[in-house]
């Protein structure tokens, strides 16, 4: 039996929802940790690499609980966004093509420079090299619209391949893996369930599920999964997060939201995990 657990995008607040919620899961008894596969995209991408490498839940969500400072929030650059998601929801325009438009966009941004972007990448990963874990993350090329999955047989860095995975367009720089120019998966929408084909069981835990719900369920039926199971957040945990998904003074409502579904939902994950 195969387990695979699928952690989609959601930025800064969907980072510290899903770590609250898989440690919800754990305080529960329910070892969500142990899946044979993991495959992460944008906030899931981060999310899953600490979960991978055996990073300590518990000091994870206590540094998520921690109040910071009060600068204000980075935009959400909402116009951009809702252009580039216009282009996406696009059903006239076949979608590795529409992908490839929002590519264009995103190297045409103005947005802060690489380097600085993947330091601040490293500052969320305790290690630099790929666990031993089957870990997957997905990214898109800016040039094409393919969407690749990045592992420890791809030869791309790890920290390379999560910055990428995180590289909002418009807000993020894509960043450069051998001679390419990748930007985040969440541009494929979805959550990237399908990448997870093969597994027995199937938890696809989705901060930003509204976008693409529809998406999603084909994802997961295509990986011919005999349990699975989707968890988003509830109305709580979307007031948790507000407009901004970047508003890091949102960090602390997130991650206690993602605890209290966590415990909720123990007994229906435990079903598909565990039974």
């Amino acid at each position: 039996m195969t387990k695979a657990l699928v952690l989609g995008g959601g930025g800064v607040t969907g980072i510290a929802w899903h770590l609250g919620l898989l440690c919800g899961l754990r305080r529960a008894g329910v070892p969500i940790g142990d899946a044979d596969t993991i495959v992460g995209t944008s906030a899931g991408a981060v999310v899953g690499t600490l979960l991978a490498t055996g990073v300590d839940l518990e000091a994870a969500v206590a540094a998520q609980e921690q109040q910071i400072d009060a600068t204000p929030p980075r935009p959400a650059g909402t116009t951009g966004r809702l252009a580039r998601l216009a282009v996406l929801m696009d059903t006239s325009i076949p979608a590795q093509q529409a992908r490839a438009k929002v590519g264009t966009m995103a190297l045409a941004a103005a947005t802060q420079d690489e380097p600085s972007w993947l330091a601040r990448i490293g500052t969320l990963l305790p290690v630099t090299e790929w666990p031993a874990r089957d870990l997957r993350l997905v990214v898109v090329d800016t040039a094409d619209g393919r969407d690749v999955v990045l592992d420890a047989a791809s030869g791309a860095p790890l920290l390379s391949a999560v910055a990428a995975s995180c590289a909002v367009p418009g807000l993020m720089p894509p960043v450069t893996i051998d001679g390419r120019r990748y930007m985040d998966g969440g541009v494929r929408l979805g959550a990237g369930a399908d990448l997870a084909a093969g597994a027995d069981r199937l938890v696809v835990v989705a901060p930003m599920a509204m976008l693409s719900r529809d998406r999603i369920v084909e994802e997961m039926a295509a990986t011919g999964a005999a349990r699975t199971l989707l968890i988003e957040p509830d109305q709580a945990s979307l007031e948790a997060f507000g407009p901004n998904f970047m508003d890091r003074s949102r960090r602390p409502a997130s991650v206690r939201a993602g605890l209290r579904q966590g415990e909720e939902l123990a007994s229906a994950v435990r079903e598909v995990w565990s039974a």
